[in-house]
């Protein structure tokens, strides 16, 4: 980072490691969620890719991806998570720890347009779809009553 850049979020800042929620949970993507999170995602390609926040992004790959090359991408999400500088959550069903099936993701980064802005997406299962709705309303909540960034420079796309 040059002196010209600010961190993504403040040096003092706690990064929730967790989110409780009404039927759902979030945790730091990582290499654990590899073999859930591929399941979950390739089962629900052409669902994800109609998700606000995914349209015309071109994720995910309508081919798929080889379990290796999924855990290179966690790797690098969880990687991102110790350096501050994006944060990325599996989205797991129930709200007890443990194992849990992997229902989703949430995706919390500075915009690359402009580094000032915070794009924050999410999916679910297609087999989900209903949740989508109550996990939008909740990350809002939680953007705003504990991370360090102003509503203004949220971009989140609307359910």
């Amino acid at each position: 980072m040059n002196q010209d850049q600010q961190p993504f979020v403040p040096a003092g800042f706690a990064v929730p490691r967790t989110l409780l929620a009404d039927g759902f949970r979030l945790e730091p993507l990582g290499a654990e969620h590899n073999e859930r999170d591929l399941a979950a995602w390739t089962g629900s390609i052409a669902h994800i890719r109609a998700t606000p926040g995914f349209v015309g992004r071109g994720w995910p790959p309508v081919a798929g991806m080889s379990a290796e090359a999924n855990l290179a991408d966690l790797l690098r999400h969880a990687r991102e998570f110790e350096e501050r500088s994006a944060f990325a959550y599996s989205l797991l069903e129930g709200e007890a720890d443990g194992d849990g099936e992997v229902i989703g993701c949430l995706y919390i980064h500075p915009s690359r347009e402009d580094a000032r802005r915070v794009v924050v997406s999410h999916w679910v299962r297609s087999d989900r779809a209903a949740l989508d709705t109550r996990v939008h309303e909740r990350i809002t909540r939680w953007l705003q009553e504990v991370w360090p960034f102003d509503a203004g420079r949220i971009d989140y796309a609307p359910r």
